[in-house]
């Protein structure tokens, strides 16, 4: 993955004292200090063992408050053309997602605005929806192709991706998602066009270097567990990671065939069974909850969170930010929803959005706040952690931290 920009380099370590520190996993017992340098975390102290004498070799960054690892928002479709408000309207009127994409809505809709814009108009859409994450505190996001549809358009859309990352204080994880819907041209061939997948498509992102992992999705309205394991073992032959859209809608299987493969994570799984919760478990993927779709598609079905609970399975916390099923760009509201709807705890949503989003993107040393860590981080203007998931309220975010330095 490519470097993204850094921040300029500051000449003395930088400090933060007094803290209520959530490491990625737990609230820290007592007050705390922290000191970077050189782009990681040095030093994490009580501030009853700090020593305070030589305040004048640090940078003071200030006092109190809240600090966070910077949150890894690892699902989201940020790079895409056109809108879906008229299925936004029609879903209100009671036309099903299904319904809606057996008419050549939904996915297509958006395939058809994807392919006939140019990458700098793609990147031009999706910068602010970037910079409303990074607003919100995202240091570190994966961003999916999947609305291209054909070689030369998934690339594209992975290109804009990087350079989303190059231009801008985020780490971005690139993710192919060629296999997310039939196109058109493929309508009576689903079986050829995977053979473009994993032929032509892997190979090429591959070789590129644009894209860090490869992901499907394993549903009844787009492609079966057997199509899905040979652009899996396509991804693999080619040293590419795997993840999976799957149980969103139905029970197919997808996440055991998944698990069984060693995919980073299974993402939706609301109809996830006990098989799926076991395999998951025994594989150590990671359990990616997207309450943005749940809440947008009006859907009953819950994921089986204690069930994953009870199994040790790490859950992580998304956007899934997208044009159809979840166009929202507030990464806190997702914390908030995955209480509400799902019943997490605040401690389990935001582990969800830091260490356990980052190991759903095979980035295990991001989303932690611990000596030697990048120094990835946000101070929040709040009393306790549980606070980012009770409140619904923008401009908490006192500083942003990307890479050890100052970048909000």
């Amino acid at each position: 993955m490519p470097l993204t920009s850094r921040p300029t380099e500051m000449t003395s370590p930088l400090l933060w004292r007094d803290l209520c520190v959530f490491d990625g996993h737990q609230t820290l017992p007592e007050p705390m200090a922290v000191v970077v340098a050189d782009g990681r975390i040095v030093q994490l102290t009580p501030m009853t063992a700090f020593d305070a004498s030589d305040l004048e070799h640090y940078q003071d960054m200030g006092s109190g408050g809240v600090m966070t690892p910077g949150l890894v928002d690892c699902h989201t479709h940020l790079v895409f053309g056109g809108s879906r408000a008229d299925e936004y309207e029609a879903r209100l009127e009671g036309v099903s997602y299904e319904e809606i994409a057996r008419r050549g809505g939904g996915i297509l809709s958006t395939v058809n605005a994807t392919r006939s814009a140019t990458e700098d108009e793609l990147y031009a859409a999706a910068k602010p929806r970037l910079e409303a994450l990074i607003a919100d505190g995202v240091t570190t996001v994966e961003i999916k192709s999947g609305y291209g549809l054909d070689v030369d358009n998934e690339l594209k859309m992975l290109r804009v991706a990087r350079r989303l990352g190059e231009n801008l204080p985020v780490r971005v994880m690139t993710t192919l998602l060629g296999a997310h819907a039939l196109p058109p041209e493929y309508r009576d061939n689903s079986d050829g066009y995977i053979d473009l997948v994993c032929d032509e498509m892997i190979p090429r992102a591959a070789s590129e270097g644009l894209a860090d992992a490869v992901d499907v999705f394993c549903e009844k309205i787009a492609f079966s567990v057997a199509q899905c394991e040979r652009v899996f073992r396509a991804a693999l032959a080619h040293g590419l990671p795997i993840k999976a859209h799957a149980e969103q809608l139905s029970n197919l299987g997808g996440t055991t065939m998944a698990a069984g493969l060693g995919a980073l994570s299974a993402d939706h799984i609301e109809y996830l069974d006990t098989n799926g919760i076991d395999a998951m478990r025994k594989a150590g993927s990671v359990a990616v909850i997207l309450p943005g779709a749940f809440l947008t598609l009006r859907e009953t079905q819950r994921p089986p969170i204690a069930g994953l609970r009870e199994a040790g399975v790490p859950m992580a916390v998304a956007t899934d930010a997208n044009p159809g099923s979840s166009p929202m760009f507030m990464p806190t509201l997702m914390l908030n929803l995955a209480c509400t709807l799902f019943q997490l705890t605040p401690r389990e949503a935001l582990s969800g959005m830091t260490a356990n989003a980052a190991s759903a993107l095979g980035q295990p040393n991001l989303g932690r706040i611990q000596e030697g860590a990048p120094a990835d981080l946000c101070v929040w203007d709040i009393h306790s952690p549980a606070e980012l998931a009770y409140a619904v309220q923008p401009g908490r975010l006192r500083q942003r931290i990307f890479q050890g330095g100052l970048s909000a």
